[in-house]
C-alpha cells in the first residue's frame, strides 16, 4: 500500500512538473534590418514573451559570428512577461547577409535558434527629405507632372527625380505615357540606394486643344507591374493662345478681365453640408468686349456656370462655383478652377479652392 502511494506521489510531482514549464516565445524570430552602412554599428533587439507558467531563465545567446555582440535579459522573466535580446552587428563585409544566433533556455527544447539579415553597403544615402514622397519603394520628389502657361510651338521640359530604395535593380518607367510628352532618364537601371533624374519634353503641338489637358502616366515599380490608383502620377498642361502679334490699334482696344477673388474658401460652408455654392465677381475694365473662352475644372467635384462669356466693357457677370463634396472624396486632382480669356495681359486665371483647414 505504501509502495502504491509512493508511486502515486511521485507521478503527481511528475505531472506538476510537466505542467508548470516557461516558453520561450519570440516576437520575431528573424528580424530584417535593412540597409547597414559599411564599418557601422546596427543596434538589433528582440522581444522575447514568456508564454508558459513558470519563470523562464535566457542562460546563454551566442552569435554565429565575432562581428556580433549580444546581452539579454538576466533575470527569471515571469510568466507573461517580456524581456529582450540586444545584439550590436558590426558591418565588416559588403553585400548580403544572413546571421543567426542560438539562445540557451530552461524550457524544452533548451535550445533556440534566432536571425537577423540585411544588406551592407559602401554608403546608405537619406533620400527622405529631397524625395519625400513614396509610390511602393520608389522615393520622389513630387508626385505630379505640370506644364503651366506654355504656348504653341514650344516644347518645355519638366524634371523629376526618383530614387530606388527596394532590395533590387529597378528600371525607370512611366507607363501609359502620352503622345504629347516623351521622357529621358539619366539611368537605364538604378541600383539599389541610388536616384536618377527624368526629363519629361512636352510637344505642344500634340496637345488636342487650348486651355486645360489632363492625363496621368504611371510609375512602374517592379518588372510586370501594373497601373492603379496607387502608382498614378496625374498630368496637368495648360496651352495659352499667343498673342505677340497684336496690331498696335488692337493692343489699345484690348479687353482687361478683373476678378473678385482667386482664393476661394469653402471649408465652412462644406464643413456643414455636402454641396456648396460660391459666386464670383468678373469685370471687364478695358475697351473691347472681354471673350471668356473655356471654363475649366481640375477636380470633377468642382463645377462652374457664368451667366455671359462676352462681357462688354465696364460690366461684369457673376461665375458661381459648385464644391460637391462626395465627389472630392474620390478625387485625388487639385481643387482648382482654370479660366482662358482674350484679355492678352491675364489669358489665364486660376482659382484656387481651399475645401479644409
Amino acid at each position: 500500500m505504501r509502495r502504491y502511494i509512493f508511486i502515486l506521489f511521485i507521478m503527481a510531482l511528475w505531472t506538476a512538473s510537466a505542467l508548470c514549464q516557461p516558453r520561450f516565445t519570440p516576437a520575431a524570430t528573424t528580424v530584417d534590418v535593412g540597409k547597414v552602412e559599411w564599418k557601422s554599428f546596427k543596434k538589433i533587439q528582440y522581444t522575447i514573451t514568456n508564454t508558459g507558467n513558470a519563470p523562464l531563465v535566457l542562460t546563454e545567446v551566442e552569435p554565429d559570428c565575432s562581428c556580433t555582440v549580444a546581452d539579454w535579459t538576466q533575470a527569471p522573466i515571469a510568466p507573461g512577461e517580456t524581456g529582450t535580446i540586444d545584439l550590436t552587428f558590426e558591418a565588416e563585409t559588403l553585400g548580403h547577409f544572413q546571421k543567426s544566433l542560438a539562445v540557451w533556455t530552461n524550457t524544452e527544447p533548451h535550445i533556440a535558434y534566432l536571425s537577423f539579415k540585411g544588406q551592407v553597403l559602401p554608403e546608405v544615402k537619406d533620400y527622405t527629405t529631397s524625395h519625400p514622397y513614396h509610390i511602393g519603394d520608389i522615393l520622389l520628389d513630387t508626385t505630379s507632372i505640370e506644364f503651366t502657361e506654355v504656348h504653341m510651338g514650344e516644347m518645355p521640359k519638366f524634371h523629376m527625380s526618383m530614387a530606388n530604395m527596394s532590395q533590387e535593380d529597378w528600371e525607370p518607367i512611366l507607363m501609359h505615357l502620352p503622345p504629347y510628352l516623351s521622357m529621358m532618364a539619366t539611368k537605364e537601371v538604378v541600383a539599389p540606394e541610388e536616384k536618377c533624374d527624368v526629363e519629361l519634353t512636352l510637344d505642344t503641338r500634340l496637345l488636342p486643344d487650348y486651355g486645360l489637358t489632363q492625363g496621368a502616366v504611371y510609375l512602374s515599380r517592379f518588372a510586370g507591374d501594373k497601373v492603379g490608383d496607387d502608382n498614378e502620377i496625374p498630368i496637368t498642361i495648360v496651352l495659352l493662345p499667343d498673342f505677340s502679334n497684336l496690331t498696335e490699334e488692337e493692343r489699345f482696344n484690348l479687353p482687361h478681365l478683373s476678378i473678385s477673388t482667386t482664393e476661394l474658401d469653402m471649408s465652412e460652408e462644406l464643413a456643414a453640408k455636402n454641396k456648396a455654392r460660391k459666386d464670383l465677381v468678373i469685370t471687364n475694365t478695358g475697351n473691347s468686349t472681354l471673350k471668356i473662352g473655356k471654363l475649366q475644372v481640375f477636380n470633377s467635384a468642382v463645377s462652374a456656370d457664368i451667366k455671359s462669356t462676352n462681357i462688354a466693357p465696364g460690366q461684369a457677370v457673376n461665375l458661381r462655383v459648385t464644391v460637391n463634396k462626395k465627389a472630392m472624396r474620390q478625387q485625388r486632382r487639385q481643387m482648382r478652377l482654370l479660366l482662358l480669356c482674350n484679355d492678352p495681359e491675364n489669358p489665364l486665371v486660376t482659382v484656387n479652392i481651399k475645401v479644409a483647414p
